[in-house]
């Protein structure tokens, strides 16, 4: 692969823009989108092209907000990691600069093309990854609670597939995983965080409880979504301990992968509550692409 495409690939971190679609996936989920795709309304009303719309809209917005952390990361990333596609060379801080924004423009744009609210969310959306781009992940309470807001309005991303809002309270929860985590990357590059580990531990505690919580007094499906909290569960708290007990870098950066892997498992146990255990095999499905990305591109 050409070594400038390479770099550009990089800087969108490929491994994590599955996990971004899962959000819309479970999004449209919660909004009733699985009833309708069994119906002739769903065929008949057009909404296959809005579907595949708002997901490109969430991953080009993840894409454009990972790229341009980079491009503010520039000074940082010389002392802490010059192998990354900008300190390097390999792409230049103007050209990553326009194709950030960019793809952000894009994401919005393929948002509107939905609806007037979905495209409203969107441009929030944005707003609100420049904020942490630029200001928030300076902080350590703002940035994290910054970066889950973020997510928590992807979610709502995939909730607005037919122009209104259901069961919102379902987007506070990747709030607090997302800020769970990044917790954890605060000590990626030294180590040493072992109260971050601690306290990222009692939020994926209440993720779980929270997410079970939701499902039962929604009258879901709660009975089904069982076997993938356990997964969830395993996937996310055996790294974290691992770090615990070994708080080096590579162990932390190991955990900070699985727990931002995982959110295609927590948006797995979203959707299954809304619908069966079919739909959660087949959002589970991006795990592994994810992972065989994680393999040829850094999460982080």
């Amino acid at each position: 692969m050409n070594a400038t495409l390479k770099g550009y690939l990089q800087l969108t971190r490929p491994a994590n823009l599955p996990t971004s679609a899962a959000d819309v996936m479970a999004g449209m989920v919660i909004a009733g989108i699985f009833g309708a795709i069994g119906s002739p309304y769903f065929w008949g009303e057009g909404n296959l092209m809005p579907s595949i719309f708002l997901m490109s809209s969430s991953v080009f917005l993840y894409a454009g907000g990972v790229v341009l952390n980079d491009v503010f990361d520039f000074p940082l990333d010389m002392i802490e990691r010059p192998e990354r596609p900008i300190p390097s060379g390999v792409v230049s801080l103007k050209s990553a600069y326009l194709f950030g924004g960019a793809l952000l423009l894009l994401g919005v744009a393929f948002a509107f093309y939905v609806n007037i609210f979905s495209g409203s969310i969107a441009f929030v959306l944005a707003l609100a990854i420049l904020l942490y781009d630029i200001v928030a992940k300076k902080y350590s309470f703002f940035g994290p609670l910054n970066m889950g807001v973020c997510r928590g309005l992807n979610l709502l991303l995939g909730m607005s597939v037919f122009g209104t809002l259901l069961h919102w309270e379902y987007c506070l929860v990747p709030i607090v995983y997302i800020a769970a985590i990044t917790l954890i990357s605060r000590g990626e590059v030294h180590g040493n965080n072992k109260n971050h580990l601690i306290l990222t531990g009692i939020l994926y505690a209440f993720v779980i409880g929270a997410v079970l919580g939701l499902h039962y007094l929604n009258g879901n499906n709660t009975l089904q979504v069982i076997p993938f909290i356990l997964l969830f569960g395993i996937l996310i708290y055996r790294p974290l301990v691992k770090a615990y007990m070994d708080n080096t870098p590579v162990n932390i950066k190991k955990a900070v992968i699985g727990g931002v892997l995982s959110i295609i498992v927590l948006d797995a146990i979203f959707a299954v509550g809304f619908s069966n255990w079919r739909v959660g095999i087949g959002m589970l499905l991006l795990l592994p692409l994810s992972i065989f990305l994680s393999k040829l591109f850094a999460v982080t």
